[in-house]
């Protein structure tokens, strides 16, 4: 009874600890929500309460989102320059922190440090660089391909991996080194090639950190601002990010009601990507990034 009781009363202690800081989080997503919903007039009628509806709910800013802008162009390029992104980073990042990881000496922890710290130069200062390599290409491709690269979401494609690679490649450099080699070597022993050995013992035992760098890298893809404002003019080729800013807020009448809809539709898969795999998200930084 008494071990009973005790557990109740930590219970307790967790929820009056834990919930206030639950409810300060939801807070701006319950905001979002409301505002999502809200009459066009609603907003700028002072005496209207800015968290609950006056008039009740509509549909019209997310009629407005869709029918009027270009929003679901923005949701397939941000997919496609996220996909593509992932992809690519996976493809250099794992055989890169691999390595990495089974290099004898502190040579392998050398280089990965130094990896490691090219990701904390700011973005910003890559800029003009950045730019800089994007006009030469897009002089080529358009000579040799007639394709112009620079205001196209490929631009974005061949930039967004230099932010991504580095951080993922430590970070699977430190999971990568948790795992025994005694697997490795029986596996060998038994006749696994030194691939079969990666696909079959090593990557199953990764998918936490794995898992961590495609959340981390789609992640950057959907909230980056700067580049994809700078490099894409166009409004066809656009991101959410950018698309949202260019084209509902106009002078000093920001489509609040659209703009609410158009950054909950994206909020709610990530949202629900980090709280289906959060306990791999966590063993993944905690097993990679602190090795």
């Amino acid at each position: 009874m008494d071990a009973v009781l005790r557990g109740f009363r930590e219970k307790g202690l967790s929820y009056l600890i834990v919930g206030p800081f639950a409810i300060v989080l939801a807070f701006p997503f319950y905001v979002m929500v409301i505002t999502a919903f809200k009459q066009q007039r609603d907003f700028y009628d002072l005496s209207h309460t800015p968290y609950w509806f006056h008039k009740g709910p509509t549909l019209s800013n997310a009629r407005f989102l869709f029918n009027e802008t270009q929003y679901t162009t923005w949701l397939r390029n941000t997919a496609i320059i996220g996909v593509v992104v992932v992809l690519i980073t996976l493809v250099l990042a794992v055989p890169a922190g691999y390595a990495l990881a089974r290099l004898s000496g502190k040579l392998g922890q050398s280089v990965g440090v130094g990896i490691f710290l090219t990701y904390l130069v700011p973005p910003t200062l890559l800029f003009l660089p950045l730019f800089s390599v994007i006009t030469q290409l897009d002089r080529q491709t358009s000579s040799l391909l007639h394709f112009h690269l620079r205001g196209s979401i490929w631009s974005l494609v061949l930039v967004y991996p230099s932010f991504t690679v580095p951080f993922a490649t430590w970070l699977l450099m430190g999971f990568f080194k948790t795992i025994p080699r005694e697997l490795e070597d029986a596996a060998l022993i038994d006749g696994a090639s030194r691939l079969g050995t990666l696909v079959r013992i090593v990557f199953p035992i990764s998918v936490p950190g794995i898992l961590t760098v495609v959340i981390f890298s789609f992640s950057l893809v959907v909230n980056e601002f700067v580049y994809a404002f700078t490099f894409i003019s166009a409004s066809a080729h656009r991101t959410l990010s950018t698309g949202v800013y260019t084209d509902l807020i106009r002078g000093d009448l920001p489509q609040w009601g659209a703009i609410m809809v158009a950054s909950l539709i994206p909020s709610i898969p990530l949202a629900l990507l980090y709280n289906t795999f959060l306990d791999r998200f966590i063993a993944g930084f905690t097993g990679g990034a602190f090795r």
